[in-house]
């Protein structure tokens, strides 16, 4: 008989590339880490936007300008701990005297913290990472970006309308002039030719560029959600909680 657990670990040590097996145990492993992690940061806000925006561009002044708010009102930012927006977001959070959180990727161009990031943990996948951002915040902002910012925003609407995130927790949007036009052409296809959402689906997030106005909104949010004494684990209970029939 042979020893098939020669082909488990090689003589290199893990082999998470080539081998299944420890690739699932890689994942657990980000997974669990993850989430250990963030059970201890407690009243925070995440932040997403684009990586490539310059420290002199009006969006990152916005974020940057929100994070220091945020801050001084007792409000930990969380950000993905790159550059562009997360930079700005970390940023304002240090100058504003918080806590400052990166949640990094592990690229092959590779992407190092931000010298704002007070906190960090980095993950080798996406799909972990991302998990992380919509875990367990009061609230979650966007700033316009790629890909990557879309990706993530129709992520967690999509987990509100679905009922695996309490509805009562803001998701904001920053900067009219790219979200607009987006919410413009939802209700135009998807609510008006295909009925593929509900109208009220369309209400799901808030539009404002008043960052006074979104600091009151999270500060008031955040209070209820203290009321219901939601913690890190009862969201994860709701994340992970079956759909109804009438939400699939």
């Amino acid at each position: 008989m042979s020893d098939t657990r020669k082909d488990l670990v090689p003589e290199s040590g893990f082999d998470y590339n080539n081998n299944p097996s420890w690739k699932i145990f890689r994942i657990m492993s980000e997974f669990v880490e993850g989430f250990s992690f963030l059970s201890n940061i407690q009243n925070s806000v995440t932040f997403f936007g684009s990586a490539r925006l310059k420290e002199d561009h009006p969006y990152y002044q916005l974020a940057r300008q929100l994070g220091k708010r945020l801050a001084e009102e007792g409000f930990t930012v969380v950000t993905g701990g790159g550059p562009g927006i997360m930079q700005a977001g970390n940023q304002g959070a240090t100058e504003g005297g918080g806590n400052s959180i990166g949640l990094n990727i592990q690229l092959p161009m590779e992407q190092r913290s931000n010298p704002y990031v007070k906190q960090g943990i980095s993950f080798n996948y996406f799909f972990s990472r991302k998990t992380m951002l919509d875990f367990s915040a009061e609230a979650y902002v966007f700033f316009p970006g790629g890909f990557g910012t879309l990706d993530e925003f129709f992520d967690l609407i999509t987990l509100v309308q679905t009922g695996k995130m309490e509805q009562h927790v803001p998701i904001i949007t920053m900067g009219r002039e790219f979200w607009e036009p987006l919410g413009k052409w939802m209700e135009e296809s998807l609510l008006n030719k295909l009925q593929a959402i509900a109208e009220t689906d369309l209400k799901l997030w808030t539009v404002s560029d008043d960052v006074e106005e979104v600091v009151r909104l999270i500060k008031q949010s955040a209070t209820q959600q203290a009321q219901t004494n939601k913690r890190p684990k009862d969201k994860l209970r709701q994340a992970t909680r079956r759909m109804s029939e009438t939400e699939q």
